[in-house]
């Protein structure tokens, strides 16, 4: 079968806004946002205060005493759950030059909650993948404590 020139051209285009579409930016907003948050926070280099903070709110507490914005930012984040060994799940979450690798329960916990935001997954040889980097979540306690579902925002992309 020959090609001619409309059809690869039509074939690379349409390669070309996969591949753009899969490396561009993602969001989250509202509960959503602060899952993620609440998920990642407890692994990142936040000052204590800050995670404290981000605790109560997941939570359930709009009132903490924190006034001001927190980021929650991690660099990269790749979990995966096996589908023959089912009791195998990890996930390692990448803050800088260090990363934190998470098991069982919480790794599951992770897991959910890229899901959850919209993270693609992806399967290999008996694993399904989730990956993300660039993730940068802000939670603004004065906002959340007016329960009208704001207050909460992340943003990702997709993917390692």
């Amino acid at each position: 079968m020959k090609f001619g020139r409309p059809t690869i051209l039509a074939c690379a285009l349409s390669l070309a806004s996969v591949s753009a579409a899969s490396a561009a930016s993602s969001a989250a907003s509202g509960s959503v946002a602060l899952a993620l948050a609440g998920v990642v926070a407890p692994y990142s280099r936040l000052p204590a205060a800050e995670k404290k903070a981000v605790a109560a709110l997941f939570d359930g507490d709009s009132k903490v005493a924190h006034a001001k914005t927190i980021t929650v930012t991690a660099d990269k984040i790749v979990c995966r759950a096996s589908n023959v060994d089912i009791t195998s799940r990890s996930c390692e979450l990448t803050f800088g030059p260090r990363t934190r690798s998470v098991k069982g329960r919480a790794a599951n916990e992770i897991f959910a909650t890229e899901a959850l935001a919209g993270v693609p997954s992806d399967g290999a040889a008996g694993t399904i993948y989730e990956s993300l980097t660039k993730l940068s979540c802000t939670l603004d306690p004065k906002v959340i404590k007016q329960n009208g579902g704001g207050g909460a925002d992340c943003t990702f992309q997709p993917g390692n």
